[in-house]
């Protein structure tokens, strides 16, 4: 009898430990978060109710004022860069995307032996969506969204297309998951509309990654007029932005209710930024008092209006004053998924959430902005240098007009800005200190020797548009 009390004893230890194992494995897999990334496109710093804008955009406030404000916030000067950064948590000079985006007609994308973010969250359970613009390659199926880690797709690939026909270049650029659609509508108001479908639909077992990158506020600037009514006081091309921006901040509101309708806001974890700063500030944006803008260096090309939100998890009404970097997104989501970023290829993201809702300092000893063979730039602590070369291309845009370019002339070849005293980037103490040059100079040649030659994709003369932007003919 005391040897079968002992058996029994036994046993109900060991169910009790698979039991209590069960239900950790249980907690920790109800305490991964949903993700909702959602990236507006050439948004200026400037243009948001909490950097005091006279748009309006009060979801985009309250989600920011409910969570916590970054306001050192980096991504890369351009799109498709900042795009590869926040897919790999790896500089795009990695990849050869530090220069210009990913053209209509390239013949090459983001390189296939990355570890995007949505695979690895995918290791976790996660079901994975994007839903707006790709801009990361193309020319192959393999190279296509649901080939790269999502589970669905709706959206576009290119930059730049037509808001309501969804044609860039006379090929029609409009898809569900990866194959032609041809939904009508304005493309933010699709976007809002497909999101919301996904968060309605989704099953709460599995946690979510949506991904939300709209093409707005990007040219070419196109609204219905009615939200351009409260903007009549303001002159074209503003006005017409500022009504994107109206439809932008609407439909991010419509995203934020779906989640709240869902019942899963307190277990959901939401990001925005904008892919770059804004281009034309003072024509078309604002990026405030910083200086330069979309495909520049500076602040105004580089610093951008960000937040994080996660009811509970993040302080309501924090602001983070750490430097932050979007490739910062890949290691510190899988962290929070439970889901290693150990890798074969080198991370260059660090985990933001000590700084994010501990208060912690930056997680990097240095920020690289770019490295190109036309010049780059680097931020370590308060200091920020940046280098001009003139034997190569530093940044391009091709989707936007020469005017629109016309920030991106070359300064100075040696810049060194003390930005905690500087924000706007009004000093150049390069001359004035030359050991600090001289520092931060080492530490960007040690990266910048490191980077692959960029990829660049002059048009074909003769060249003629696809009829579907992806697909065979």
């Amino acid at each position: 009898m005391r040897m079968f009390r002992m058996m029994v004893a036994a046993w109900t230890g060991l169910l009790g430990l698979l039991s209590s194992g069960v239900a950790v494995r249980a907690e920790e897999k109800a305490s991964r978060p949903n993700v909702v990334v959602i990236l507006a496109d050439d948004m200026g710093w400037g243009d948001v109710g909490w950097h005091g804008s006279e748009i309006k955009t009060p979801n985009l406030d309250r989600l920011a004022a409910s969570g916590a404000r970054l306001e050192q916030f980096y991504v890369q000067p351009v799109c498709s860069p900042t795009r590869a950064a926040l897919m790999t948590g790896r500089y795009p000079m990695r990849h050869g995307l530090q220069v210009g985006v990913v053209r209509p007609w390239a013949q090459y994308g983001l390189p296939l032996e990355e570890r995007t973010l949505p695979l690895g969250l995918k290791e976790a359970g996660y079901e994975t969506a994007i839903v707006g613009k790709w801009h990361l390659g193309h020319f192959r199926p393999e190279y296509l969204p649901t080939r790269r880690g999502f589970d669905h797709q709706y959206g576009h690939y290119n930059g730049a297309l037509d808001y309501n026909t969804h044609v860039r270049d006379g090929g029609h650029d409009w898809h569900r998951d990866d194959k032609e659609n041809h939904d009508e509508g304005y493309s933010t108001h699709l976007i809002a509309r497909e999101a919301t479908r996904v968060i309605a639909e989704h099953d709460v077992a599995r946690p979510l990654f949506l991904y939300v990158p709209f093409n707005a506020v990007h040219a070419p600037h196109q609204v219905p007029a009615s939200y351009k009514e409260p903007y009549a006081a303001l002159a074209e091309p503003r006005r017409t932005y500022a009504g994107m921006l109206a439809a932008l901040d609407e439909a991010v509101g419509q995203i934020a209710s779906a989640i709240e309708k869902k019942g899963i806001g307190s277990n959901t974890l939401v990001l925005f930024s904008s892919d770059n700063g804004g281009p034309n500030p003072g024509v078309v944006t604002s990026n405030g008092p910083l200086r330069g803008a979309k495909a520049t260096l500076y602040e105004g090309g580089v610093r951008v209006a960000a937040f994080a939100n996660w009811p509970g998890r993040i302080k309501a009404g924090s602001v983070v004053n750490a430097p932050l970097h979007i490739v910062d997104w890949y290691p510190t989501l899988l962290k929070l998924a439970g889901v290693t970023s150990a890798q074969n290829l080198p991370l260059d993201g660090r985990d933001a959430w000590p700084a994010i809702t501990e208060g912690k300092p930056s997680p990097h000893d240095e920020i690289l902005l770019n490295a190109a063979p036309g010049g780059g730039a680097i931020r370590v602590g308060d200091w920020k240098l940046i280098v001009t070369n003139s034997s190569g291309p530093g940044v391009l845009d091709d989707e936007a007009p020469k005017a629109a370019r016309k920030n991106a002339t070359r300064n100075e070849p040696v810049q060194l800005f003390h930005i905690s005293d500087d924000p706007n980037e009004k000093t150049n103490l390069a001359s004035k200190e030359p050991a600090k040059v001289a520092e931060l100079r080492a530490r960007y040649d040690a990266l910048a020797a490191q980077a692959v030659p960029p990829k660049i994709a002059p048009i074909t003369p003769g060249f003629k548009s696809p009829r579907v932007w992806g697909e065979s003919e």
